[in-house]
């Protein structure tokens, strides 16, 4: 007798899941190595840290901790990082005396674009190559599914 389908439906999902994860981590990688980072000399994560402040700058380390999904305590350690290389700086919040408000240097805004246009870069080469035209809509459609899954709330966090 066949097992019920939908009993075997968490372990298709956790299958997918899987490979998802190992492909964007592959894509990540590839992003890294194409755009230049491994040369700049910071982590994944200072690099994170540090496009948000260039985005959101001025910004406290709480807020830095709370879109970054990371501790205070890791955002500390990234910031001095980034303080270490000059690539930001804390001034007193005005509001606040108590907290600082991170901004970044100019040169850090120059850094992250090309970075990021280095990725883009990349990422438009290769879909001109690898993607047929036809295939395109199935990207945008992956994209969509993407951008859904990573605003999913499922209401707790890790396991």
């Amino acid at each position: 007798m066949n097992a019920n389908p939908r009993q075997q439906q968490p372990a298709v999902s956790a299958e997918i899941a899987q490979r998802l994860q190992d492909a964007m981590k592959r894509l990540r990688a590839r992003l890294r190595s194409e755009s230049g980072q491994h040369a700049v000399g910071l982590t994944a994560t200072q690099l994170g840290v540090l496009v948000s402040v260039v985005r959101e700058g001025p910004v406290t380390a709480a807020r830095l901790a709370a879109l970054e999904h990371v501790s205070a305590q890791a955002i500390a350690q990234s910031l001095a990082v980034l303080r270490a290389a000059g690539l930001v700086h804390g001034e007193p919040d005005p509001e606040d005396g108590r907290k600082k408000l991170m901004s970044a240097d100019p040169s850090a805004t120059e850094l992250i674009d090309k970075l990021l246009n280095g990725r883009s870069s990349f990422l438009a080469r290769a879909i001109d190559q690898v993607v047929a035209p036809d295939e395109r809509e199935d990207v945008e459609k992956a994209i969509e599914l993407l951008e859904r899954l990573a605003d999913a709330d499922l209401g707790g966090g890790a396991i």
